[in-house]
């Protein structure tokens, strides 16, 4: 016979729940990174969103803090500068996005962790870089890099996709836009990695290690920085911050955390999404059917995955008034957490959503680049290296098989991949 817990419920019985209704609604919380390392996160997300869509975490070791998981409601905070403010922080760890506390001394952010006007001016000073116009001359360079990366591939042998493609392709372009030292550009991981990390990751030793590793950045960037003072007509980012009107006087700690913004922007979101497309068509496989059968499908392929991986978890705001969002009362001051993994799974928004499926109506329709003033500036960037990787997959292989379960990142922030083993076939 069961024995009845203290609060008069079956022990076995519980036990014999799904794991996210294992614990009172209350006692919820999604800030832990372990949900995510163990990719049940999701499911978690899906009971908020059907018991408790405005939801109330009151203890977490980074405090109180509002779950958001409807796709709507997300959009009314995201869109919404003025009552939710990016200021501060727009994750868990105020230590995040800011420099790491590059010399313990922050004056200001990076634009990710600022308000208008401050951040009108940085994100127009860096927004050129990667306008339409400069996006579509890193196409051939981009095809190039692919083309060679996969080439040089071993067909019927398992390798791990996520070193040898996606971290190899997304390193090579990032030394590209920063002009960063090519044979040196496997720093630009390790420190995208350190930047959003956290002691017992698997890359942060302990909080020492990481400040020491954003310090070495940060002097790596700097002196980049003034080698490159009084040279505008260079096209890589480092240059255009260094002489651009709104940002050549920033501190080196605000520099230093734009530098850093860019790299995870451009590193891990775009490498994490590469590794995901695989995962997808191993899983669906007919949907690979449908696209080699039509390669135009790749155009609403490529948002498709983007939102079946939400490479970015969430985002973090601040409210700045007292404000009711289905009929809780949020008080100023209190954090509120937009789940972009939760809205990119709604059920009021997509049929079967946790399925992938390559030709959704309005594939864009998706929150993984965000809205408003903080929406993604390279999110066309990142399409773009999707769309030509695939492009060339197509041309090669008739499919990659998934030999094993992915190793995914022990992080709140990124959902991602540290391997997949794979094997090509011809």
């Amino acid at each position: 016979m069961a024995r009845p817990d203290k609060d008069g419920r079956n022990i076995l019985a519980t036990l014999a729940l799904p794991e996210e209704y294992r614990l009172p609604l209350e006692k919820i919380d999604l800030s832990d990174a372990s949900l995510h390392h163990r990719n049940v996160a999701k499911d978690y997300l899906a009971r908020l969103r059907r018991e408790d869509p405005v939801h109330l975490c009151a203890d977490s070791k980074f405090g109180p803090y509002w779950s958001i998981t409807k796709f709507h409601d997300i959009m009314h905070v995201d869109m919404n500068h003025q009552l939710f403010s990016s200021a501060g922080s727009v994750v868990f760890d105020d230590n995040h996005f800011s420099g790491g506390n590059f010399e313990n001394e922050i004056k200001k952010p990076s634009f990710i962790v600022s308000d208008p006007p401050f951040h009108t001016e940085q994100r127009r000073a860096v927004s050129p870089a990667l306008a339409p116009g400069n996006i579509l001359k890193l196409q051939d360079g981009i095809r190039q890099r692919a083309r060679k990366t996969l080439d040089e591939l071993p067909i019927g042998e398992t390798f791990d996709w996520v070193n040898e493609v996606a971290v190899e392709l997304t390193t090579q372009l990032l030394a590209i836009l920063f002009d960063f030292p090519f044979e040196e550009r496997r720093k630009l991981l390790f420190w995208s990695h350190v930047s959003v990390g956290f002691p017992g990751d698997g890359v942060v030793e302990s909080w020492e290690h990481r400040s020491d590793a954003l310090k070495d950045a940060g002097a790596h960037f700097l002196a980049l920085r003034e080698a490159r003072r009084g040279q505008a007509g260079r096209p890589d980012l480092i240059s255009m911050m260094a002489n651009s009107e709104s940002m050549r006087d920033m501190t080196g700690e605000q520099f230093v955390g734009n530098v850093f913004l860019l790299m995870v922007g451009g590193n891990d979101t775009t490498r994490n999404s590469m590794t995901a497309s695989v995962l997808a068509m191993h899983q669906f496989p007919e949907q690979l059917a449908r696209l080699k059968g039509d390669p135009a499908l790749l155009a609403s392929m490529v948002p498709e995955v983007i939102r079946w991986q939400s490479p970015v978890v969430y985002q973090r705001r601040t409210a700045t008034a007292d404000t009711e969002i289905r009929g809780k009362m949020i008080r100023k001051g209190d954090k509120v957490v937009m789940w972009y993994l939760s809205g990119n799974r709604d059920e009021d928004i997509y049929e079967n959503p946790d399925d992938f499926v390559i030709d959704r109506p309005n594939p864009r329709q998706h929150l993984s680049f965000g809205f408003g003033i903080h929406r993604c500036l390279g999110n066309r960037l990142a399409e773009m290296q999707l769309r030509i990787l695939w492009e060339e997959i197509l041309e090669r292989f008739s499919r990659i098989e998934v030999m094993g379960e992915p190793e995914r990142i022990n992080s709140n922030v990124l959902r991602g991949y540290t391997a997949l083993p794979v094997r090509l076939h011809r």
